[in-house]
């Protein structure tokens, strides 16, 4: 595994454009509309990992939610891997608690997976393998 993007939930993705793209210089992505999970997401080019912008367009989303509780910041590490199925798999059996069982679609046609944070030492997990 490695880390593929971390996740950064924005209250204005606008300006959150505007600070990684101009302010700091990096190449941000056209925005992306994930309308079942309740978002729209950008990912800047950092060199090696991303870093995924994500805006909620639903206040009952995940990030909606996280936002309202807990402010903009970091909300997930993600890593790849080459078989999610076989990776949840053995993480199930080494004893952690999955948020997803089975892989549902992700940004770019990906495949996504989340570990519960109260199993990755508070920090949410996400995996994601890419498209074939």
């Amino acid at each position: 595994m490695e880390l593929d993007h971390i996740g950064i939930a924005v209250s204005d993705l606008d300006e959150a454009r505007r600070l990684y793209g101009e302010v700091l210089g990096f190449e941000v992505s056209e925005p992306e509309e994930l309308p079942d999970r309740g978002l729209r997401i950008c990912f800047v080019d950092v060199g090696g990992a991303q870093v995924e912008l994500l805006y909620p367009t639903a206040e009952d989303s995940a990030v909606g939610k996280f936002l309202a509780s807990r402010g903009p910041g970091i909300h997930h590490l993600c890593y790849k891997v080459d078989d999610i199925r076989s990776k949840l798999k053995a993480i199930a059996a080494a004893g952690a608690r999955l948020i997803d069982s089975e892989p549902r679609p992700g940004a770019h046609g990906t495949l996504v997976a989340f570990i519960h944070p109260k199993s990755t030492g508070g920090v949410l997990t996400e995996l994601c393998q890419a498209a074939d």
